[in-house]
């Protein structure tokens, strides 16, 4: 058997420690190495917001004793997130996790449908959120069975809505004798068996699953990325979205366990970026290709000096070699690392080691992480060898349990010897590094967000004037893929671009923003196999080769998101 092994020494991995005994109980935490003063924690990079680690378990202490003596909140049930990036995100998930509850993040920018369907689909009991997106949280929390009374605030006040510094003051008034007692795991239980987050993924085809993250999957994966990074890393700067698997571990949990500072953007524009990386002068960015690209071809970046900068961290997504080497002449003396992973690895499989960040080996996903196999999986179903192509599969303690209530797919991911079957096609140089040569499974990805052919195929399947449909990521310069929709109209409906932006403007009505439909080609027929699955690759083929077009129509607010 052909199995590449990592070249890390492996991760010293607790198994009876719950992710927040791990991190504020343990000797592993920095509340046991460093004095109150050396503290570090998150701070919100507009409002100057701050909460210590210190103060992150005494506020998630009282929260989760308000939550589980007030409101009943019960070991194993589901707390959901549906915010942007506040310091008050963290302190709430800690809150759920010291209780045993699981946490599941949810996009803020979903619409009441798919909010909808995140909350019944992750089972879930609490909602928590901010003032700019309770409208869409009121209405799903309705729709899934929630009562009012269970949807808070992490921050701001609205009417009729308790706030978490109100549970903070709830939790507290039970004196420091009367506080809900920490989660412990079961006897002959190990952290592995118990899920403590649901994040929703495409995985390699169909529509959104929760993925069950354990409490050993967050903390193996911390160890492995602690272990590539340099002892200088003091700031790091939250500028992607909590919920997404990065900033659930590269944001929240790394870098508690590395007693460093975390810078938040609350909402993204690239002007707030750049003065928030000038004012702490940060000098490693963890940044997803949309940013870096724009890093390199928007004129406002010019206007700062980012010379303290020492390295780009990219993931989430490939980046281009044409990107690449504008980084490089645009920022001479920095590095360059990235990982490759997903959602179902709790992050990277691979990762660039220290010694590997110099931009020759930009375009590779990096090294296997430490106690992590990998195989490469050929067509014929024999394991490759030193620069043999292949299906990418992973097997090591951030593997994920599975998905929620999904067997099928969790049978389908996940095989019986624990090798995650990634539907990444790519191969292992003679260095150890990975290189993803192409996607074999069917999922979009719009700047690093999984987007699923089959939700949209099932959207338009419901229009009245559509027969059939097949979707698929074209590329893009800016959001690296957007989903294109090949339709069959039915019998008696004329081809025409009037139909075609109806058909843009219905996903929009119904979708957020990162699934609009960025063209529409009408075709006579969607090619399909015996069994009728969709032959992607034959759409693939005639997109790259740009014959035999039909009528495109494309939406030009979307061309330039």
């Amino acid at each position: 058997m052909v199995i590449f092994k990592s070249k890390q020494m492996p991760i010293d991995l607790p198994t009876t420690l719950t992710d927040w005994d791990w991190l504020f109980d343990s000797p592993y935490s920095p509340l046991s190495k460093y004095p109150p003063s050396e503290l570090a924690g998150f701070q919100n990079a507009i409002t100057k917001e701050r909460v210590n680690w210190q103060e992150v378990k005494e506020y998630s202490t009282y929260i989760s004793t308000a939550l589980v003596k007030r409101y009943g909140l019960k070991e194993g049930e589901t707390v959901a997130l549906f915010s942007q990036n506040t310091v008050w995100y963290p302190v709430a998930m800690f809150a759920g996790l010291r209780v045993g509850a699981k946490i599941s993040g949810a996009s803020p920018a979903y619409n009441v449908e798919e909010m909808t369907f995140a909350l019944k689909t992750a089972d879930a009991k609490f909602l928590m959120t901010t003032p700019g997106s309770m409208d869409v949280a009121a209405a799903s929390a309705k729709a899934a069975g929630l009562p009012q009374s269970n949807v808070f605030l992490l921050e701001g006040e609205l009417p009729g809505y308790t706030t978490v510094a109100e549970l903070i003051q709830i939790g507290k008034g039970y004196g420091p004798g009367g506080q809900a007692p920490v989660f412990k795991l079961s006897p002959g239980k190990k952290n592995g068996d118990v899920c403590g987050f649901l994040s929703f993924s495409s995985g390699t085809t169909g529509l959104p699953k929760a993925v069950m993250i354990s409490h050993q999957n967050v903390i193996a994966q911390c160890l492995q990325i602690q272990q590539l990074t340099p002892s200088n890393q003091k700031k790091i700067m939250a500028v992607l979205p909590l919920f997404h698997i990065t900033g659930l571990v590269h944001q929240m949990h790394l870098p508690i366990l590395l007693n460093a500072e975390v810078v938040m953007l609350p909402q993204f524009t690239m002007e707030k970026m750049l003065d928030i990386i000038v004012e702490y002068q940060l000098g490693e960015l963890l940044l997803v290709p949309p940013i870096l690209i724009r890093l390199v071809r928007d004129p406002i970046v010019d206007q700062y000096d980012l010379r303290h900068v020492t390295r780009f961290s990219s993931g989430a997504a490939p980046l281009s070699e044409e990107i690449i080497q504008q980084l490089k002449t645009k920022f001479p003396n920095t590095g360059f690392k990235q990982g490759y992973g997903m959602t179902e690895s709790c992050s990277c499989i691979t990762a660039h080691p220290p010694d590997k960040f110099d931009y020759k080996y930009a375009h590779s996903g990096g090294a296997i992480v430490a106690s992590t196999e990998v195989k490469i999986i050929q067509e014929d179903g024999t394991e490759a060898d030193v620069g043999g192509v292949g299906e990418v599969l992973a097997r090591g303690p951030q593997i994920v349990m599975g998905y929620l209530n999904n067997e099928k797919a969790t049978r389908d991911t996940f095989d019986e010897e624990g090798w995650l079957h990634t539907g990444d096609q790519g191969a292992i140089d003679d260095e150890g590094m990975i290189h993803i040569t192409d996607r074999i499974k069917e999922l979009i990805k719009v700047k690093g967000i999984g987007v699923a052919p089959a939700e949209l195929e099932d959207l338009l399947l419901g229009h009245e004037k559509v027969e059939d449909v097949a979707v698929m990521g074209i590329q893009d310069d800016y959001s690296g893929e957007l989903p294109k929709a090949y339709v069959v109209l039915k019998p008696g409906v004329n081809v025409d671009s009037v139909v075609g932006k109806e058909l843009i403007e219905f996903v929009k009505e119904k979708k957020v923003r990162y699934k609009w439909i960025k063209e529409i080609e009408f075709t006579d027929e969607i090619p399909k196999s015996g069994s009728g699955k969709i032959l992607r690759r034959v759409l693939r083929d005639k997109e790259r080769s740009g014959k035999e077009r039909g009528v495109v129509v494309k939406d030009e607010q979307r061309a330039k998101l």
